[in-house]
Order: C-alpha cells, then structure tokens, then sequence
C-alpha cells in the first residue's frame, strides 16, 4: 500500500442547517469578544481568554498557524441570528500522515448544550474524513474537563490515555490531558451518532 499524497488544508466555509463555520479573520473580533469574554467560558484553557487585548492576540496566533499550514481557525456562526457564538479550528496538522486535531473549542454560555456544537463537529469530522481524506482525527482536554470527556466519549471517540503533566496553566497547575480519537474506519458510525443528537 502506497502512502496517499500530502493533505491539503485550506480555508473553507462549512454550513449545516444551523452553523456556519467561517474562516477566522479580525473582522471578527468584535462578535468573539461578545460571545467569548464571559465567565467560564476559558476556564480549561491553558492561557485563559479574559480581555478584548488577549482576544485579538489570540486570533493573531490563530491567523499566524493558519498561514503556517498547522491550523485551520474557524469561527462559529449560529445561522438564526448571524451572531459569532464560538470558535474551533483544526491544529497539529500533519498533512503527510493525514492526521489532525480538533481543539481550541469554545462556545459562549447561553448555548452550550443546544447541539451547535455536535452540528460543528459534524461539519469539521466530515470535511476532515470525506474531503480532506484524514486518517485519524485527534482530541485532548484537561483530564479534569469532565464536560468535554463526556461530549468525546458520547459521539464514539476512543479514550487513549493521560499525558501526564502535559502542560503548565496560567495559575502554575500541571494539566494532565486526556487524549481521545476517531480514525477513519469509524466515522461512520460516529457520523450517525452526530445526526441522532441533532434531531433529539
């Protein structure tokens, strides 16, 4: 078996019947500090969120990886307001082994819960394994992000292990990170169990 040609990541709009994901620009930063620069909403980052100066830094690096080929930063727009509700992007792409990740996951309080965000991970699993051709798709979060955890474990990513003291947070804690995944030859079955969530 030969090995398949390099993975080409580019911007792209992805559309569901709720979501937009748009490719993260800073004309954008206005809708990011709305939704984002609430409590809670950066509490498992390692560099928590907390300022209208460290969000436009934060889009920034995400501008700066998109340039470099590593990420593919979206923001997430809820299509019945047009309002920027959160964000998520690809990163630590490999595009020779055809593996990425999925992270850097937000959304602002008043919605967390209503399946915009399972509508988000349908759109950027799909585009990842239907036409980018990804043979794995990776996650991680703080192992203590029980929310998170569960999320991954309910639309069927696999648990892999902890990375113990795999980063240090901004209040001096060494994260433990729980990684998870979905390979290629399951997306199937997890795309069934995205579009269940959507219709319950």
């Amino acid at each position: 078996m030969t090995r398949p040609g390099r993975m080409r990541i580019e911007p792209i709009v992805l559309e569901g019947g709720r979501v937009r994901l748009e490719p993260i620009s800073l004309e954008h930063l206005p809708g990011l500090c709305e939704a984002g620069l609430q409590p809670g909403v950066f509490r498992w980052y390692v560099d928590p969120v907390e300022t209208a100066q460290a969000m436009r830094a934060w889009v920034e690096r995400a501008l700066v990886g998109q340039a470099a080929g590593t990420e593919l930063p979206w923001v997430t727009i809820d299509r019945s307001s047009g309002a920027v509700v959160g964000s998520s992007r690809y990163m630590n792409v490999d595009p020779v082994h055809h593996r990425l990740e999925i992270g850097s996951t937000w959304l602002t309080p008043a919605l967390q819960g209503s399946g915009i965000n399972a509508e988000a991970k349908l759109l950027q699993l799909g585009h990842a394994f239907e036409a980018l051709d990804a043979v794995r798709v990776e996650f991680k979060t703080d192992s203590l992000n029980e929310r998170s955890r569960g999320a991954l474990t309910a639309i069927g990513a696999t648990f892999e292990g902890i990375l113990r003291d795999h980063m240090i947070v901004a209040d001096g804690r060494h994260r433990h990170s729980a990684c998870y995944s979905i390979v290629a030859g399951e997306w199937s079955d997890v795309r069934q169990r995205l579009k269940q969530r959507l219709t319950q």
